[in-house]
């Protein structure tokens, strides 16, 4: 697989985890993605520590920012 078709190459996990959490915040990523690190005492170093250990939380995390619009909500001409 090269990484042109990789949306993810050149993104960090850090920028990931960080980017989902200005957007929507711990209390909903942790109704979106039930895994304890984003609902008890949560923060970035916490998340990190446990996604990287963890390859299932890591895919879903991963896959909920792919699937995320982060253009719409800060888009001042989209319909809120």
């Amino acid at each position: 697989m090269t990484q042109a078709n990789n949306p993810l190459h050149g993104l960090t996990l850090e920028s990931i985890v960080t980017k989902l959490v200005s957007y929507y915040g711990y209390p909903s990523l942790a109704s979106q993605i039930n895994i304890r690190c984003f609902k008890e005492d949560p923060s970035i170093k916490s998340s990190l520590k446990f996604l990287r250990k963890t390859p299932w939380a890591r895919k879903k995390v991963e896959e909920l920012y792919l699937n995320t619009r982060f253009d719409i909500k800060n888009n001042p001409w989209s319909k809120s």
